[in-house]
């Protein structure tokens, strides 16, 4: 798609105009030019969106909205099953039903938040790896209300790093190879956690001389579950490299589908697929079940764990968060030719903000912290190029606040192939760095290899910063490596030896 700006098109400067006035491309610009003029209400929607000054029309918005839409909406089902399936401290579970309904809620709001004040058609819902590291690094530790504000002080913190223009800084501050490590290494941890909950890896129960996981429960695959999740998989990878679009999505419907049909004609133990059985419930609408809102606890987290686990707990929050966010928007605004000459996206400040808005809501709302989605580009390939799609999108989103029972049939075993799927689209990245240098090849390989291996975000991303600095200074190059990275890469030092630190400070 065109991305070069036409510099004769006027571009508004300020920052507190209502409605971003970005250059558009050539192309757009000539097809607004043909466009017939809107008039009524219908005209002043265009002129607030800049609909037709960016190349657009109704048409192309509404269909762009439904792409985006039906290209994420399995987060309504992948949430509920990340989070629910997470136990706290104290044993307890989130509930399904609650969970969609939150994720459904904080979705449409955001959505539309952004397209009214961002203007952009970038959709935005709770995080996949971002709920993986509150369901499986923050909740082991605390309640799920104090996990839940650990989110939102981490929302916070985002907010004010782009009011204060810290967040460019800390952009800058971390290598781009460890960025893409960072991703990596969650698509790999998310993909473990989808071969984990389908059942198709399993620990070795009493073992402890030979290797830690099986193939299936006894060394083998056995049972129709693992075959639901084995043609799910299939399934997915194939809509996938036939750039289907929703392919995520149809995957979870049709192989939920099969596993209707095979718990009902097959004789299965319900216990066999875990926490979802695969039946179709009474009613397949409900009202909202707000439950969950508003159920977190800002300061609670403190009187269970530590200040240093808990900033670096945040740090790993915020810095997922952070990057997945600045690539996302650049990518979604370059897809639309949004960008300026210089290659920025108008008001990125405000797109930001809104987006750490965001992460505020999702914990306030016990959907996990909420951020763009790249999935946005499918509105963007269907003809979007302003905020009205995300009216669209959130729109839907709030439609689905009231079918939150069809969440309650699909099982993991459906659900697992799309984390097996977004892995592989996180693994995409490693081909960005550059394997010949040491400094950056091994501290990106432990980013990579730590978190799954561990079951730990934080300790790969903790290993990473730790042998970048340290190889940095053994080959003479300390002066390379930013003081903020210096200070994280201390912070992990003492999150990695708190044990021996603690028995000589006589703390335990």
């Amino acid at each position: 798609m065109p991305d070069r700006p036409d510099p004769t098109a006027p571009a508004r400067k300020t920052e507190d105009a209502l409605v971003p006035g970005p250059a558009v491309s050539p192309e757009a610009a000539a097809s607004a030019a043909a466009a017939p003029p809107a008039s009524g209400r219908l005209g002043g929607v265009d002129r607030f969106f800049s609909i037709s000054a960016r190349g657009s029309d109704f048409g192309r918005e509404i269909r762009g909205g439904f792409a985006t839409f039906f290209t994420m909406a399995y987060i309504l089902v992948l949430n509920p099953i990340i989070l629910g399936s997470a136990e706290d401290k104290f044993g307890n579970h989130l509930s399904g039903p609650q969970l969609a309904t939150a994720t459904a809620l904080v979705a449409a709001v955001m959505t539309v938040v952004m397209g009214l004040g961002g203007n952009l058609p970038l959709a935005l819902a709770a995080g996949l790896g971002l709920n993986a590291v509150a369901a499986f690094q923050l909740a082991p530790l605390m309640s799920w209300p104090d996990a839940m504000g650990l989110i939102v002080i981490e929302g916070l913190l985002i907010c004010v790093l782009v009011v204060t223009g810290l967040r460019e800084a800390l952009m800058h501050a971390i290598p781009p190879s460890l960025k893409q490590a960072i991703s990596v290494g969650i698509g790999l941890f998310i993909a473990f956690i989808g071969f984990v909950d389908a059942g198709f890896v399993t620990r070795i129960p009493g073992d402890t001389g030979s290797v830690p996981v099986q193939l299936g429960a006894t060394g083998h695959l056995s049972g129709w579950p693992v075959l639901v999740f084995c043609l799910g998989v299939l399934l997915t990878v194939a809509l996938l490299a036939r750039r289907a679009k929703g392919a995520i999505l149809i995957s979870i419907v049709v192989t939920t589908v099969v596993a209707v049909v095979i718990n009902e004609i097959a004789d299965i133990a319900p216990t066999a697929w875990g926490l979802t059985v695969p039946a179709v419930p009474d009613d397949l609408f409900a009202a909202p079940d707000f439950g969950l809102i508003g159920s977190f606890s800002l300061f609670g987290a403190f009187q269970h764990v530590g200040v240093i686990t808990i900033v670096l707990l945040v740090f790993t929050l915020l810095l997922s968060d952070f990057f997945d966010t600045m690539g996302t928007v650049v990518g979604v605004s370059h897809e639309a030719g949004l960008l300026d000459e210089d290659g920025k996206v108008p008001h990125l400040g405000r797109v930001l903000l809104i987006d750490g808005a965001a992460a505020v809501a999702g914990g306030a709302a016990s959907a996990s912290s909420a951020t763009s989605y790249v999935e946005s580009t499918a509105g963007v390939g269907e003809g979007a190029r302003t905020g009205f799609a995300s009216l669209v999108t959130g729109g839907l989103f709030a439609v689905a606040l009231f079918l939150t029972p069809l969440s309650t049939i699909v099982p993991a075993q459906a659900a697992a192939p799309a984390l097996v799927a977004v892995g592989f689209m996180l693994m995409a990245q490693v081909r960005n760095i550059d394997w010949e240098k040491y400094e950056i090849a091994v501290p990106a390989f432990l980013t990579i290899a730590v978190m799954p291996f561990t079951y730990s975000i934080t300790n790969g991303i903790g290993a990473g910063f730790v042998a970048y600095v340290v190889l940095k200074t053994v080959l003479g190059k300390a002066k390379e490596v930013h003081p903020l990275l210096w200070g994280t890469a201390a912070l992990f030092a003492v999150y990695f030896a708190i044990d021996p630190i603690e028995q000589l400070l006589g703390v335990r």
